[in-house]
């Protein structure tokens, strides 16, 4: 079974390899009838921009602009949002292309220490619905990109009908035929996307488009998204209604990937047309801040984050998000494409410097050799200075930009037994070196194999990884400062093979209002005892354990549920390194850690999140942290089958209460065990960075 998946995976690589990036849909491109149909708009469009009947025209824009941060390997948690703005602007614009916004309101919310500031023309509308030229971030994101509906965007560009559908806007209900749009040479400047024309007047009632990678003048940008929405004013005029923009930027922290996303609305309304405008009042800058004094009297309604739409955090309109998906995969692809070179790679600041009792002082480092086509090598050693032993990994990898990938890989490794992290890596390390309290229960593992990313389905992203495997103990080598550290497990040595799926659901809305994230694994393994012990042919396990995590507003606070268990089925035993254990701040607070080990396992907490009245401190240029923190008050619940003679078993519960502060970058939590267990107090960084710690 084992072999026959590493082949699977092995011949997966191969063939990933050898594909070209998967074409954009079945449609008909540059047909009699999308042709016509696309001319037609291009010349309304020349039409409506030549039009002498709109002199000028002034109006009133709402919007938000929010930057937010994603961190982690596939990013495949949710961005948070970093800092909020509210804005409220007049818009002005006369013929032929005079344009004029000032900002007659604005305030913003800190969420964290962020010292950003915006492109000046992020902060208003694009009132010309682009020449025939596009440009953006003031020339320095993308410039001089064909716009499709343009003499030189019919000869950059192949179009396709794909669907008719229909738009609601706020006075009536539109049928509009979607175009795709593609570049005929990716590899120049271009946009891809979809326009959406009125089949009854042949005008553009919304274009969803991103560009090409060479359009990108700012190298860490990934996408640059832009929805651009038109209502008919005045029974004559097609105006701008609703934008909506999204600029991706990413890079690197030693290889660990990192984002920064502005995302902005913009609603449009209460035009005046030709209402006499002075063309001396468009003189200067095309945006302008009113005075202070005016901007400060202008009243929002609740606060920044209360009215921020839902839209802001993550397009919404299906038709919409789509194109922006088939977009983003084909700029990823050709970035996936020409990526080449060597990059120094750590996917956690541990993997560099750490200290637990198996290996003292531990240092490492590793690179990262990206060959183009999605294909990279990666390679990474350490050293322990306590056991004198050297661990490492090799994989080959490829992917493609659908998130469907394969690899094969060996390695040598001090693996944890355990399924949950009871606090970081940081933390972990300077609790161990200083105090001999080490949360960690490792196992020598080393193993060759092969794995298929299986993409994303139904939201749930799968791995299935197959290996040959030798499982051995670890002795205790370190010394702390003070104090002295437990023993290590005593695990079974083992030669085995291994078949395991890992199934993961990142956070996102679910049912009744909820956001919820889940991660699973299943895993068989069919192994020989190493010594005179486990003498006795070949045995096997089944194992599983499942994890999930659901939140929800309450009462002008966060109701956080955890849930996490697991249950091992072994004929002959079950190796200590398979166990199920508990204990700990996360899955049992108030009990030592992993005291709770067995067959089977089960980790219930109940915490309610609310915000306090607390003092403000000022960081500078960065701003400052907000004048609340968090309380989270909570309840837990252990169960464990103690099997195999181990003297715990059945429930152990226990109360705490949780401070978050700084952000909610730091929390102290102090907790009780009810049963058999003690007052704990723990120190931690949120777990929102445990992965980068």
């Amino acid at each position: 079974m084992v072999r026959s998946v590493a082949a699977l995976a092995a011949a997966g690589v191969a063939a990933l390899l050898s594909l070209p990036p998967s074409p954009a849909g079945a449609q008909r491109w540059n047909d009699e009838r999308t042709i016509a149909l696309v001319s037609r708009a291009t010349e309304l469009r020349d039409r409506q921009l030549a039009d002498t009947a709109l002199i000028d025209y002034r109006a009133t824009a709402h919007g938000y602009l929010t930057f937010l941060a994603q961190l982690g390997e596939g990013f495949t948690e949710p961005p948070k949002i970093v800092k909020a703005d509210e804005l409220a602007l007049e818009v002005y614009w006369r013929a032929p292309n005079l344009s004029k916004q000032r900002i007659v309101g604005r305030r913003d919310t800190l969420l964290l220490p962020t010292d950003i500031s915006y492109h000046r023309d992020h902060l208003g509308i694009v009132q010309n619905n682009f020449p025939d030229i596009i440009r953006l971030g003031e020339g320095d994101e993308v410039a001089d990109v064909p716009h499709p509906l343009s003499t030189a965007g019919m000869e950059a560009y192949d179009f396709a009908v794909r669907d008719s559908l229909t738009i609601e806007l706020p006075d009536r209900a539109i049928r509009v035929t979607e175009v795709l749009v593609r570049p005929r040479d990716d590899r120049l400047p271009r946009l891809i996307g979809a326009i959406y024309i009125d089949r009854g007047s042949g005008q553009v009632v919304r274009m969803a488009f991103n560009f090409t990678h060479a359009a990108f003048l700012d190298r860490q940008l990934e996408d640059l998204f832009i929805t651009l929405e038109n209502a008919l004013v005045g029974g004559r005029f097609w105006l701008p209604r609703r934008q909506e923009i999204e600029i991706r930027r990413s890079g690197t922290w030693l290889d660990y990937p990192v984002r920064g996303i502005i995302r902005g609305r913009w609603d449009i309304c209460c035009y005046e047309v030709n209402v006499g405008l002075d063309p001396g009042f468009f003189q200067g800058p095309e945006i302008v801040q009113a005075p202070i004094i005016q901007r400060l009297r202008h009243r929002f309604e609740g606060s920044v984050l209360d009215g921020l739409p839902d839209e802001v955090r993550a397009v919404t309109d299906e038709d919409v998000r789509r194109v922006q998906q088939e977009a983003r995969e084909l700029v990823r692809q050709q970035a996936l494409s020409r990526a080449r070179g060597a990059t120094i790679s750590a996917r956690r600041l541990s993997d560099f410097v750490r200290v637990n009792r198996a290996e003292g002082l531990a240092v490492g480092a590793g690179t990262t050799l990206r060959m183009g086509r999605g294909v990279r090598t990666e390679l990474s050693a350490g050293w322990g200075f306590a056991d004198d032993a050297a661990k490492g990994r090799v994989a080959l990898v490829v992917e493609r930009a659908t998130g469907v990938g394969a690899g094969v890989f060996a390695e040598r490794a001090y693996r944890e037994a355990g399924d949950l992290a009871e606090v970081s890596l940081l933390r972990n390390s300077i609790a161990a070196q200083e105090f001999g309290s080490d949360y960690t229960d490792p196992y020598d593992a080393r193993a060759a194999g092969a794995w298929l990313d299986l993409g994303e389905r139904f939201g749930v992203r799968g791995r299935l990884e197959g290996a040959f495997e030798r499982h051995d103990r670890v002795s205790v080598t370190a010394t702390p400062s003070f104090g002295e550290y437990e023993p290590t497990i005593p695990a079974w040595s083992l030669s085995a093979q291994r078949l395991s799926l890992r199934l993961e659901r990142p956070l996102r809305a679910g049912p009744f209002g909820t956001v919820l994230r889940g991660d699973a694994e299943f895993r068989a393994l069919w192994y020989e005892g190493r010594d005179t012990a486990l003498a006795g042919g070949t045995r096997s396990l089944l194992r599983a354990f499942v994890a999930l995590e659901v939140e929800r507003a309450l009462g002008g606070g966060t109701i956080a549920v955890r849930t996490a268990g697991g249950a091992v089925d072994a004929k002959g035993g079950i190796p200590p390194q398979a166990l199920v254990y508990l204990g700990g701040p996360t899955s049992a607070p108030g009990y030592d850690f992993h005291a709770l080990a067995g067959a089977r396992g089960l980790s219930q907490r109940l915490e309610w999140r609310h915000p306090v009245p607390a003092p403000g401190i000022p960081l500078g240029r960065f701003g400052g942290t907000p004048a609340t923190a968090t309380l989270a008050p909570y309840v837990s619940i252990a169960w464990i089958d103690g099997a195999d003679g181990r003297e715990r078993s059945g429930w152990f519960p226990s109360v705490g209460l949780g401070t978050l502060a700084l952000f909610d970058l730091l929390r102290l939590d102090v907790a009780r065990g009810l049963r058999d267990g003690r007052w704990t107090f723990s120190v931690d960084l949120s777990r929102d960075f445990w992965s980068i710690l």
